[in-house]
């Protein structure tokens, strides 16, 4: 995590809150930074959370992506 959000410049405490749901609506440079860092498109990030049902697609979850999430 501490990578993560060390690479996207923002604080660790920041990207836990939203991790957690602490921070309902973050910031949209803020989103767009960690996922550029996470190797995720703001398309497929937009389409999972739309569809909070669906099955997350690994193919576009990018080198780094879900699994560094995760970590």
């Amino acid at each position: 995590m501490l990578e993560v959000a060390l690479a996207a410049q923002v604080s660790p405490e920041t990207l836990r809150k939203i991790e957690s749901g602490r921070v309902a609506t973050p910031a949209f440079p803020t989103i767009a930074a960690i996922a550029d860092v996470l190797g995720l498109s703001l398309d497929a990030l937009w389409t999972e959370i739309s569809r909070p049902d669906a099955e997350p697609e690994a193919a576009e979850a990018g080198p780094r992506g879900r699994e560094r999430l995760a970590s």
